[in-house]
């Protein structure tokens, strides 16, 4: 069997290795000349790195990644914190592997250096594809040049704007949520030491929310804000932004936050728009992953794990013997419920980090201040649904 993946992001990645170690002939194609150091923080949450280590990718993760000592809330305006959840040695004793924080470029890096070594030439880079047919044998997938390639089945990892899924299942129709993302990435040693927590911390306040955590070891420190705001909606991370105005979005928040924004260099914002959980991914021979079929806001930190999940399922799908439209039911129905509860989840997250009142905050922030200190086995289980989850294991 030969699989074609359209799109050599994180998702498309994540597959191709999957598949080959399944023993599925892959090629990936990347609209892309080269894969570019682009990109900010992620966070790779257990059940994502439980899939990247099943792939053989333990070492490598560790050289680039670091390792959080704890998941935080904090007041954004006076900094006091409302409760940590350990992550550091506890993520290994509750989940069984390691909770990371790492570049963008650097999942990427790990990803497309393995599959070099396992499947040399399998990563066809300068491939933009604009369509695909499909037939009772197989699935050309077409590119902008002309040109054409033939496989048994096709996996559309190609993104929010996914050409695929537009031509599967038509144009989808964002709703915009009324909030912008700022995002920027400076060198930790710009910061004086234990300015900024090591730990992956939402700072939370009226309208607006600020994240921060370090990455590659501790040498560059992430920053994400996000703020209600009507009248700019262009859905782009490489879309230039202000210093200036984010100093705005963010005035008289705690010392900390102001710190990073006033080192900052080369800042993005993006609209934020939310879609629905789609009602199938799947024709024939063509399927879709990651944000091609289910996009994530950002607020529960999932949308490259989901992706990473999606490629080992899909894998596994595949691998059974099935016949191809048969296996790709399978793995969406396997996916769909997780990935449409993720969404749904996130979408539910901003107005929780975004209450505006003081009696708001006191009535939602303070049960969980005072749980952390009585009873802090309820808080640090809160992630348990999202990170406990296996795909690995039989029947997962």
């Amino acid at each position: 069997m030969k699989a074609l993946i359209s799109g050599g992001g994180i998702g498309g990645l994540t597959a191709a290795l999957a598949l080959q170690q399944v023993g599925i002939e892959v090629e990936l194609y990347e609209r892309a000349p080269e894969l570019m150091p682009f990109g900010a923080g992620i966070q790779v949450s257990p059940n994502g790195v439980r899939v990247l280590n099943e792939l053989g990718l333990a070492d490598q993760l560790q050289a680039f990644a670091f390792r959080p000592e704890g998941l935080e809330m904090r007041l954004g305006q006076s900094g006091r914190r409302v409760f940590m959840i350990p992550t550091r040695e506890d993520a290994v004793r509750r989940y069984g592997v390691p909770h990371y924080h790492m570049h963008r470029a650097d999942l990427t890096e790990v990803l497309s250096t393995a599959l070099h070594a396992r499947a040399p030439g399998a990563l066809r880079m300068g491939r933009d594809a604009v369509g695909a047919d499909q037939d009772g044998a197989g699935v050309t997938l077409r590119f902008a040049d002309g040109s054409t390639a033939r496989g048994d089945v096709l996996v559309g990892a190609d993104g929010i704007h996914s050409v695929l899924r537009s031509q599967l299942f038509g144009a989808d129709k964002p709703r915009f949520t009324g909030c912008i993302a700022w995002r920027l990435v400076i060198p930790a040693s710009r910061i004086k030491p234990g300015v900024i927590p090591p730990t992956g911390t939402v700072w939370v306040g009226p309208g607006r929310h600020a994240v921060t955590y370090y990455l590659r070891r501790g040498e560059l420190l992430n920053f994400v804000g996000l703020v209600e705001q009507e009248g700019w909606q262009t859905e782009s991370w490489t879309e230039g932004g202000d210093r200036d105005a984010l100093a705005a979005d963010f005035a008289g928040w705690a010392p900390p936050l102001q710190a990073v924004i006033a080192e900052a260099d080369d800042i993005f914002r993006w609209a934020l728009f939310d879609r629905d959980p789609m009602p199938a991914w799947s024709k024939g021979r063509i399927t879709l992953l990651g944000d091609a079929c289910h996009p994530m806001l950002p607020f529960l930190a999932q949308g490259a794990v989901m992706a990473i999940e999606d490629g080992w399922v899909l894998a596994a799908s595949l691998k059974e013997g099935r016949d191809i439209p048969s296996a790709l039911a399978a793995y969406e129905a396997k996916r769909k419920p997780r990935t449409a509860s993720v969404q749904l989840r996130a979408r539910q997250q901003m107005g929780f980090f975004h209450k505006r009142t003081f009696i708001e905050q006191l009535t939602t922030y303070g049960p969980m201040w005072l749980a952390a200190r009585l009873a802090p086995s309820s808080v640090n289980s809160r992630q348990d649904w999202l990170y406990s989850h296996d795909v690995t294991a039989p029947g997962g």
